[in-house]
């Protein structure tokens, strides 16, 4: 299928701003020179089948990945090749696929560790509030060991911890994964919010269905390229992402 583009203007500042990014794994080309944005304030999702590539964008986005090429600038700042620590101390902070909490910590360290890289310890405080705020579940099972949990309830704590880093962006890698249904409403009702508050979101995401309700915009990738991309309304009704993504016929 060729590249095809939606209308896609906006003034905005972009926040973070990816160009022609390319990660192998050894022989195999994971991500094909690549570009996308996120606007200061938006909601960005990225949605494309297993093995697309969009997990692998967000873990060179981290520093997690090293890539070939590309050059990736966040607040102004190329960031590609700088240590992980430092690109979470900047302000981009993600909630990884499998959540990534400590399963033997109790639920209070878990969020003690997402504010590790601060020391402004009364804001400390206030964010957590509002996180706990978010997540009244998470509040309930703060002496817990996080482990056992159920995984709706990790989800929550995992995007409470990120929160404590108090990101400018926040991305987000299949939150909705092997969840209830009425644990991804709430969910998603939590990301809105978060959004509304200030906060940036890039969003990985199978459900394609929620992520275009949430989204500004959308970016489709698959095989490692972008194929399309635009505001997330316009690709919902799009009958070529409608049938490939929303089970539409």
């Amino acid at each position: 299928m060729p590249p095809f583009h939606f209308s896609d203007k906006s003034g905005l500042m972009s926040l973070l701003s990816v160009n022609n990014l390319s990660v192998a794994y050894g022989a195999i080309q994971a991500l094909r020179g690549i570009s996308l944005r996120v606007e200061l304030g938006e909601i960005v999702t990225l949605i494309g089948g297993n093995g697309a590539g969009k997990s692998t964008t967000l873990r060179t986005i981290s520093g997690l990945l090293q890539p070939k090429q590309g050059v990736i600038e966040f607040d102004g700042k190329p960031i590609q090749g700088r240590a992980p620590h430092l690109i979470v101390q900047s302000g981009l902070v993600q909630v990884p696929e499998g959540r990534g909490i400590f399963a033997n910590l109790t639920v209070d360290e878990n969020l003690q560790l997402g504010a590790f890289t601060r020391t402004d310890r009364i804001a400390i405080r206030q964010d957590r509030e509002r996180a706990l705020e978010f997540f009244p579940r998470v509040r309930e099972r703060l002496r817990q060991q996080a482990g056992t949990l159920s995984g709706g309830e990790q989800q929550m704590l995992a995007i409470a911890r990120a929160l404590l880093a108090r990101p400018k962006l926040l991305m987000l890698d299949e939150p909705s994964l092997g969840l209830a249904p009425q644990i991804v409403q709430t969910i998603f009702q939590v990301i809105r919010e978060i959004n509304r508050e200030g906060t940036t979101i890039l969003l990985v995401e199978q459900n394609a269905s929620m992520a275009l309700q949430v989204a500004n915009r959308a970016y489709v990738i698959e095989v490692g390229e972008i194929l399309m991309h635009g505001p997330a309304s316009e690709l919902a009704a799009s009958d070529e992402v409608r049938k490939a993504y929303l089970g539409a016929h």
